[in-house]
This record gives structure tokens, sequence and C-alpha cells, in this order.
């Protein structure tokens, strides 16, 4: 069995050199959140290497955004290409003067893998903007059906310009309780996970339904999570229905990943396509975090079995680059420039997104992390029977590696695991989540549960 017989750790976490290079990135740039900083050029595959020479096994992944490893030889290869060249020196504005490789980059690439149903895309920089984005595009449909595809009156073309009725109407979007959406300052008014994000700015007032609180071990407790799914499901047609404005639109985490890793069952998420296809809301799936592998599956929402697919789904970390899929020709707005800005994204982070694609793809890399990730749930629970006091509520079963579990001391843990050469990462209050990337193995489990094991034992 694999384990740490030398170890990758030289030093105090942080080093002596990285504690000098954040020292000096500091007099421009705040620094106060740097764990360590990073020798990309000796980091590869599943390990990152600091510039004290510390080697870590990474289950972050740069926050769940590495999808296959550290200088990927076909990235790399990707990177040195000629259409890459051509987009990083000549950076088109898209919506006004794309090149007619365009077209292609994208057939080739991101509308390989759209969400079934979904066969539009509009491309941003950012999970924030990218749900940004999805709300204006709710918003426009919903104006412009109330209108009827009628054309705006001269009121509402002078009053939004005033940021009042009713050309700037009130609509809302509705988000969870728990839940991250972004920053920007729509996506920051459905983020309700942690009160550091969102202290000393303005938010709209959007309506916050509750996310089912689920009891752990599942089979344990069926009939109440049912009943609990049964009564949030309840509050959201309840809220959906007696809020002030009308609401636009619905965003949902397929697993709530910064609020802490929080599930719900298929039969949960195909109440809310019930409810707002009776209200009219769109449905926005927000996989800034579970697409592109992670749960075993390409979307997340692949595992609630819908019969009608969500009406966006948003993206980016993993994916290198963001945007937003969908399905419906009228989330097009009737007219152009409504989504618009400069960039529209970035054709080198698309064309970086097309060989994550075929690395993806021609390695079956989806089924590996199906595979891998019941393999490492097994040895979890093995590790959760010997240490319940430290390993609560065990999660994540048949959904990949996006596996999580509760801790009393999360920063604790994640600090020693560190000083023994693994990388992990934290969410919500008091969990510990595990995000390893597509190409992470069975080889790799032993070295993770050992770490576990000794850190915890240790307690």
């Amino acid at each position: 069995m694999p384990s740490f017989v030398e170890s990758p750790v030289r030093t105090e976490i942080p080093g002596p050199v990285s504690k000098a290079s954040s020292k000096r990135l500091d007099a421009i740039f705040d620094a106060r959140a740097v764990h360590f900083v990073v020798d990309y050029d000796k980091s590869h595959d599943n390990y990152i290497v600091d510039v004290d020479g510390n080697k870590y096994l990474d289950v972050y992944a740069q926050i769940a955004s590495i999808p296959v490893g550290y200088n990927n030889d076909t990235l790399i290869e990707a990177a040195k290409s000629p259409e890459m060249i051509s987009a990083l020196v000549n950076r088109p504005a898209i919506g006004n003067f794309p090149s007619d490789q365009w077209v292609d980059i994208l057939r080739n690439g991101l509308m390989k893998v759209a969400p079934k149903g979904l066969s539009y895309i509009f491309t941003a920089q950012s999970g924030s903007e990218a749900n940004e984005l999805a709300y204006k595009a709710a918003f426009m449909l919903y104006s412009r059906r109330k209108r009827g595809n009628a054309d705006w009156n001269e009121e509402e073309i002078n009053s939004c310009l005033e940021n009042s009725k009713p050309g700037s109407p009130e609509l809302a979007i509705m988000s969870f309780k728990n839940s991250f959406h972004g920053r920007g300052f729509g996506s920051l008014s459905t983020t309700r996970s942690k009160a550091v994000h969102k202290l000393d700015i303005p938010s709209f007032n959007w309506p916050q339904a509750p996310f089912p609180a689920l009891k752990y071990p599942l089979e344990e407790h069926v009939e109440e999570n049912a009943a609990e799914e049964k009564r949030c499901l309840e509050e959201v047609e309840r809220i959906m229905t007696t809020w002030h404005c009308p609401v636009a639109g619905l965003i949902v985490e397929p697993i709530q990943s910064e609020g802490g890793d929080n599930h719900a069952s298929p039969a949960f998420f195909q109440g809310l396509r019930d409810i707002t296809k009776k209200h009219g809301s769109v449905l926005i799936a927000d996989e800034v975090q579970t697409g592109f592998g992670a749960t075993g599956s390409f979307w997340g929402h692949d595992h609630w079995n819908l019969t009608s697919p969500p009406d966006m789904v948003t993206f980016s970390k993993k994916a290198q680059t963001a945007g937003y899929f969908f399905g419906n020709e009228m989330l097009i707005p009737d007219k152009a420039y409504r989504q618009f800005n400069t960039w529209i994204g970035d054709p080198a982070r698309v064309i970086m997104c097309k060989a994550v694609i075929q690395e993806i793809l021609d390695k079956k890399l989806v089924e590996q992390t199906a595979r891998v990730g019941t393999h490492l749930y097994a040895e979890l629970a093995r590790l959760a029977a010997k240490y319940p006091d430290h390993i609560q509520n065990l999660r994540g079963k048949d959904q990949g590696t996006f596996i999580a579990f509760d801790t009393k001391d999360p920063a604790g843990l994640v600090r020693s695991m560190r000083h023994i050469g693994v990388n992990i990462g934290t969410c919500g209050k008091n969990t510990v989540r595990l995000r390893p990337m597509l190409i992470f193995q069975e080889e790799h489990i032993p070295i993770l549960i050992n770490a576990f094991d000794k850190v915890i034992g240790a307690l």
C-alpha cells in the first residue's frame, strides 16, 4: 500500500521561501489568503509543489478548478497551437469581430458536451459572470413575455435610465439557504453561504428558500429526509407565489459546494423543475463546481433524471472558461447588444477548454471518476467507522469523487494534512471537502486515506 516513506514535506507550511514571496506580493496585492506560493513548473499531474520544495497530493485542485492535472501534455500542446497563439495576440471582441474559426472552436469543444436539450451557448469569463448573465437572460425573457413580444414604449425607455419602473422592473431570482453563486452584485444577492462574502455590500431584495438538511446515513433516515424535502418544496412554491415581485428565475446547485457540500435527492430537483414550469420561472442549474465530470457524470444535474432539462446551465472552474448553455431560443434577447460586452469570454480559454474536453473524452475520465469515487467513498466509510467522532455525515456516495464529511476542526485538519503532504479544503461551517482532479486514480486512494488515518489518529 503506497504511503509516505520519505516525507514530501521539507519545511513548515508555509515555508520560509513561501513566506518571503508572499511578503513581496503583499506590498502591491492583498496576499492575506495565500496558503503557500506554488512552483507551477515543478507541479505535475495530481501533485502541487511549493517554492520551498514541498510536494502535496492535491485533492483541492485550485478550488475545484484543475481538471486533468498540472502541466498536462495535451493542454501544453494546445497552448502551443497556431489557433491559441492567434487568440492570445489578437484577442477579439467576439460579439462584433469573431474569427472564422470561432464557430468551429465552439462546435468541436463546448458544444460536444452541451447538456441534453440545450443547443445554444453564451460564453463568459468567470462563474460569477456566467450566473449574472443567466439572470439577465431570465429577466429579459420574463419582461418580453409580459409585453407579448411588443417593443418598449417611451415611458419604459426613459424610466430605465433613472433606474425606475416600468423600464427597470421589480423582478427577482430565488436562491437557497447556504448557496453560493458568485460575488457580482446579482450573483452575490443569491449567495447565502458566508456573511464575509456579503457584508457592507448592497443586495437586491430577492427571496431565499430553505435547502433540505438531510440526515445521514441516508438509508437510515429515508422517511425523515423525504418529509424534509417535501417541506422545502412547499416553501419554494409558497415564496414564489407570495413574494413582493415576480420571481423570474430560480438558481440551484446540484450539490451546494461552498455552503457545506449539501445534497438533495433527484425527487427534490424534479419538484423544482415542476414548480418553475408551473409558475413560469426559469430553472438555472449552477454547475460551476459540479460540472465537467467531478460527480461521475459530465453534469451534476444528470443525476436528477429530469423529463425536461433546466432552462440554463452555467459552468466554469474545470471548464477553464465560463458561460451558460440554454435551449429556448426566446432566451436570446429580441435585439442585439442586450446581452453583450467587449470580450464575451476569451477564445484562448475556450480553446483550452476544447483540449480539456478532448482529454476527458479520450481517456474516459468521467467514467474513471465514477469508478474511483466508489472505491474512495468505501475507504472513507471504513475510516468513519474507526473515527466516528471525527468523520461525521459522510456524503457523496455515487457522486464520483465529490465527497465530504463534517469534523470538529476542519481548518486544523486541513493544516495538519498539508504538513504531511496532502492539500485539501473546507466548506460550510464544519466540513472538509474533497475535490480531486479527474485524473485521480485508485493508486492515490491509499495515500489520502493513510494521511487521514495518521492525522485523525493523533487527535
